[in-house]
C-alpha cells in the first residue's frame, strides 16, 4: 500500500487541461427520476459488515453491494444504460449504433441499453480480455470487435471508427473535446451515493471508493460532499500498475501511468477521465495505490463474507484491510465500502 494526501483537497487542481472539463454532477433527482420508470429498477443492498467492524477495530463497516444491479453485476448499470435512456427520451436513441470499448461491464451496460431502446451497439476489447466476456456482450446483443493490446488502444480504435462512420461513442472515460456523454454517464452513477445515503443512520467518517479512470469514485464522492459536506474522509483506491489518478496528483496535472496488465482489470486504466480527476481533486482526502496480491486479499475477505467478487470489486475492501490502524480508522470510525461487481 502506498497513500498520498491530496494538497488539493477542498479547492481543486488549477491546470489547463482541465478547465474545459465539467464538474462532475452531485444532484441526484434526474437520474432518481428516470430510474423510477424501470421496471428492473430497486435500491441494491446496505450490508452491516459486524465480523469486519470487530476485527478493524472501528464502530460499523458498511458494504454497498451492487452485485446484481438490475440484474446486470455491478453498478455500471446505472452507467451507459442511463445516457441510451436519456437518448431514447429526447427521440435520439432508436436505429443510433453506441460504439465503445470496454475491459469489462460498462461494455454490458452498452449493450443492454442499446438494445432495450431500438439500437445497435459495437464493443471493442483488448486481446487480454477473456473470451468469456466477449460472449456475455453478444448474448446482449453487441457485435465484439477485439483491438490493441490494451484498453487504451481499444479505446482509440472505437473513437476512430465511430468518427470514421458516423456513429456514436460513448465511453466511460473523457478527454479533451469529449465530455457531453461521460458527464451525462457519471450522473447516472449518482443513483447508487443517493441511495446509500438513504440506507445509512448516520454519515460515514471514511468512504473507500475504488477507481479505474475514476468515474465511479468521482461520482460518488460529488454526492457524498453534497449530502455529508466535509465529514466523510473520502479515499480513492486504485491498482499500483495503474495509478492513473494517484500519479496525475503527484504530477499536478493529468499524466498517462504505464504499466503491466493488473489482475483488477476493471480497474486497470492508465490515463484518467479529465471531468473525474478535476473533481476528485477537489473531493478526495486521500489517493491509495494497493498490490496485485492486496487486491486478491479483498476479493478473499469478500467470499469469506459470503459476498464473492472479484479483486477489482473488492478492491475498496482491500484499501481498508491494508490501512489497518492508518487513515484515522480508530473506534469511532464509521466505513463504507462499495462491492461494485459480482464474479467473473
Amino acid at each position: 500500500m502506498d497513500t498520498i494526501t491530496n494538497p488539493f483537497f477542498g479547492r481543486g487542481m488549477d491546470h489547463p487541461a482541465l478547465s474545459e472539463a465539467p464538474w462532475t454532477a452531485a444532484n441526484a433527482a434526474a437520474p432518481l427520476a428516470l430510474i423510477e420508470r424501470c421496471p428492473r429498477a430497486a435500491p441494491t443492498p446496505m450490508v452491516a459488515a459486524s465480523d469486519l467492524a470487530h476485527d478493524f477495530g472501528v464502530a460499523e463497516v458498511w458494504i454497498k453491494d451492487e452485485r446484481d444491479r438490475m440484474g446486470m453485476g455491478s453498478f455500471k448499470a446505472l452507467g451507459a444504460a442511463y445516457v441510451i435512456a436519456c437518448d431514447s427520451a429526447e427521440g435520439q436513441a432508436a436505429g443510433q449504433t453506441y460504439v465503445t470499448a470496454s475491459a469489462g461491464n460498462h461494455g454490458l451496460s452498452v449493450a443492454a441499453g442499446a438494445a432495450a431502446f431500438g439500437a445497435r451497439s459495437r464493443v471493442f476489447i483488448a486481446e487480454t480480455v477473456p473470451e468469456a466476456f466477449a460472449d456475455r456482450l453478444r448474448s446482449h446483443g453487441a457485435e465484439v470487435v477485439r483491438a490493441g493490446a490494451v484498453y487504451e488502444e481499444s479505446m482509440s480504435e472505437a473513437a476512430r471508427v465511430a468518427e470514421a462512420e458516423g456513429l456514436v461513442l460513448l465511453s466511460d472515460s473523457s478527454w479533451p473535446g469529449y465530455f457531453d456523454r461521460p458527464h451525462r454517464l457519471m450522473e447516472g452513477y449518482l443513483v447508487l451515493m443517493a441511495e446509500a445515503v438513504s440506507q445509512l443512520e448516520q454519515p460515514p467518517t471514511h468512504i473507500f471508493l475504488q477507481a479505474g479512470v475514476g468515474g465511479l469514485a468521482g461520482a460518488c464522492a460529488a454526492h457524498a460532499r453534497l449530502a455529508w459536506g466535509q465529514t466523510p474522509r473520502i479515499i480513492v483506491v486504485e491498482p499500483e500498475v495503474a495509478p492513473a489518478l494517484k500519479a496525475s496528483i503527484e504530477a499536478d496535472g493529468p499524466v498517462v501511468a504505464p504499466g503491466p496488465v493488473s489482475a483488477m482489470g476493471r480497474l486497470d486504466c492508465k490515463e484518467p477521465s479529465l471531468i473525474a480527476l478535476k473533481s476528485l481533486a477537489r473531493d478526495a482526502n486521500d489517493f491509495m495505490v494497493i498490490s496485485e496480491a492486496e487486491g486478491e486479499t479483498g476479493a478473499q475477505r469478500a467470499a469469506h463474507l459470503g459476498m464473492t467478487s472479484t479483486p477489482s470489486g473488492a478492491a475498496g475492501l482491500a484499501g481498508l484491510i491494508t490501512a489497518e490502524g492508518e487513515l484515522g480508522l480508530d473506534r469511532t470510525a464509521r466505513i463504507l465500502l462499495i462491492l461494485s461487481e459480482g464474479p467473473e
